[in-house]
């Protein structure tokens, strides 16, 4: 049995993501996606809500299985007896920072590969940024993410202040 785990933050899980892992899916006995619980990035969600959101994104996919981790990507892959790391790339600018990333978990763990999926067309301009910054300026993200996430956004972005709402973002 081959096991592939697509890690990420998922903050909040797009359709980008989920072609991703479906398409995993279709080459890999099992896909494990991994939410990250700690990045060294300000996130919206905490990580039980992300991983809710990505578990009711494939409840109907039984080779898709949902699990959170901290530490080490490569330690999160041999706990769960993955051989493969998934990543997807949507712009040129993703494979230097993917390139870097692959050589790394290389060199800590060399039985554990990475493979990278090239973006479907329709979502290369997908970013769990743009998709949170489109909804906190009450944008329509139902063409970006699934009923339920879009639900959640706009739950979250109620309750958040202008203060807490970002600086930098698609107004400017």
């Amino acid at each position: 049995m081959v096991r592939a785990i697509f890690p990420g933050t998922f903050d909040p899980i797009h359709y980008g993501h989920m072609d991703i892992a479906e398409r995993a899916a279709r080459l890999f006995d099992e896909v494990v996606i991994a939410v990250y619980d700690k990045p060294l990035k300000s996130l919206l969600f905490s990580p039980e809500e992300r991983i809710d959101l990505v578990r009711q994104s494939f409840k109907d996919h039984p080779k898709i299985r949902i699990t959170g981790y901290s530490g080490l990507t490569v330690n999160t892959a041999h706990d769960n007896n993955v051989q493969v790391i998934v990543r997807g790339l949507r712009v040129f600018s993703d494979f230097e920072f993917e390139f870097r990333m692959a050589l790394a978990n290389h060199r800590l763990a060399q039985d554990v590969e990475t493979i990278a999926f090239i973006t479907n067309e329709e979502h290369t301009f997908i970013s769990s940024t743009t998709v949170r910054e489109i909804a906190m300026l009450d944008g329509d993200i139902s063409s970006m993410v699934p009923a339920h996430v879009e639900a959640a956004l706009k739950q979250k972005v109620l309750g958040m202040s202008d203060s807490q709402r970002p600086a930098n973002s698609l107004r400017d």
